[in-house]
């Protein structure tokens, strides 16, 4: 049979093998070529890629170190300025209760040593402390009294020696190269006698204030005396609740600053007694030999202004001065003048460096500014509180800031400000006591 060209097998074969789609060998296994890939289709056009925004770096460490420490000392200050704000304003409004207190704790101060003495010599706790108690109040009362007395006795001999005393001013002033008439000084008369008259109510009114002002004089002393009285008997056991008071990871600090408080205030009470006395003795021996009137009261004036620092010993220095001025004539009062600042100026260089000695010394600009503050907050209490509250608080601080740097030293310092980078190790807190203890 004959055969066509294209019917032979080959070419039939052929044929179907190109028909049928080429397939690529598994694994690489065929031994034909292999199919070449068809083309990715190109993606469309798309926007460039947005730049990867920049790391920004940590606020902290932007801004300087000087600031961070200002920020942090600045909220701190703030912090303790609105504390002493708020601590002003509920003193100002227990005005009373708090300086009653405070006289306490003076008189409690000055009177403790004869309390242990009392107990030394074997009396029972009770017993010691109402005989220390009733003593100290009845001299008290009785140096009160007798100034009282003084000065009503001599009271008309004054007004008498007043009158001398002006009339002779007025003779001064007449004969004086500054050309005043007596119709000048008639004149200054009268209009201080019509303000007298037309500032009726006003002085109504104050005498009613000092009135009110007796009635809370009365009532402070009574609280005084009975916080004197429970100080001298239980003053360790209200120390002691006190302290139950503070959070106990302080509590080591502030018990051992507490005696050292209270060494520092009995020292300065005791001191100040001691110089107050040797002022008055001296000072009223002057005046009692230049034959200045009330020579006694006015000593006692001298003695109770010596608790106010620097500026009590101006005042009843000036009080004693004026009276014999008044009284005595110019020469008198120079004299006055001349004793009373030999007196002082022994006392503040000899004196108080002496008995009062270096635990409760305190710079006189500290002084002053104190008396200011304690006289514009609570009037004369206040001035006398101020300096040995000022000193107190200066052994206190002294004794903290030893006490931390000593703790330091033992356990190691610890993270400092809200800005620290490292935590405090985690046993730290067993070290000093639980908070919440």
């Amino acid at each position: 049979m004959s055969k066509e060209p294209g019917h032979t097998p080959a070419g039939w074969l052929g044929r179907l093998g190109k028909a049928l789609p080429a397939r690529e060998p598994e694994d690489g296994g065929g031994t034909g070529p292999a199919a070449e890939p068809e083309p990715a289709p190109e993606p469309p056009p798309s926007a460039p890629p947005a730049p990867r925004p920049r790391a920004m770096p940590d606020p902290v460490s932007v801004v300087p170190w000087g600031i961070r420490v200002a920020a942090e000392a600045s909220w701190r200050l703030l912090l303790v300025a609105a504390l002493l704000w708020v601590l002003m304003r509920v003193i100002s409004e227990v005005r009373l209760v708090v300086l009653a207190f405070a006289a306490a704790l003076l008189v409690t101060a000055l009177l403790q040593p004869f309390v242990v003495r009392l107990r030394r010599l074997g009396l029972p706790r009770g017993l010691a402390t109402a005989v220390t108690a009733i003593t100290g109040f009845v001299i008290i009362g009785l140096v009160g009294w007798f100034v009282v007395w003084q000065v009503m006795e001599n009271l008309d001999d004054l007004s008498d020696r007043l009158r001398d005393g002006i009339d002779e001013l007025k003779r001064a002033a007449l004969n004086s190269p500054f050309h005043v008439t007596e119709k000048q000084i008639n004149d200054i008369a009268k209009n201080l006698s019509e303000t007298i008259g037309t500032n009726t109510d006003e002085i109504t009114s104050a005498g009613l204030q000092g009135v009110t002002v007796m009635v809370e004089v009365l009532t402070g002393i009574l609280l005084a005396m009975f916080s004197t009285l429970f100080l001298l008997y239980d003053g360790k056991r209200i120390w002691q609740w006190t302290l139950g008071l503070v959070p106990a990871i302080a509590r080591t600090g502030v018990a051992g600053a507490g005696p050292r408080a209270w060494r520092t205030l009995t020292a300065y009470v005791r001191g100040t007694v001691i110089v107050a006395l040797i002022d008055a003795i001296f000072i009223g021996l002057g005046i009692y030999f230049l034959d200045v009137p009330m020579a006694v009261p006015l000593a006692v004036f001298i003695f109770l202004f010596a608790f106010i620092p620097l500026v009590g010993a101006v005042v009843s220095g000036a009080l004693a001065v004026v009276v014999a001025l008044v009284t005595q004539g110019l020469v008198t009062a120079l004299l006055v003048l001349a004793v009373v600042l030999a007196v002082q100026q022994i006392e503040g260089h000899v004196l108080q460096p002496f008995i009062l000695g270096r635990a409760v010394r305190v710079h006189p600009l500290a002084v002053v500014l104190s008396v200011a503050a304690g006289g514009m907050i609570a009037g004369i209490g206040g001035a006398v509180v101020a300096v040995p509250l000022v000193a107190v608080t200066n052994t206190v601080i002294g004794y903290l800031r030893a006490y931390s740097r000593e703790e330091e030293l033992r356990i190691g310092p610890g993270p400092h400000g809200a800005t620290a980078v490292s935590a405090a190790p985690a046993d730290r807190g067993d070290t000093r006591g639980d908070i919440r203890a």
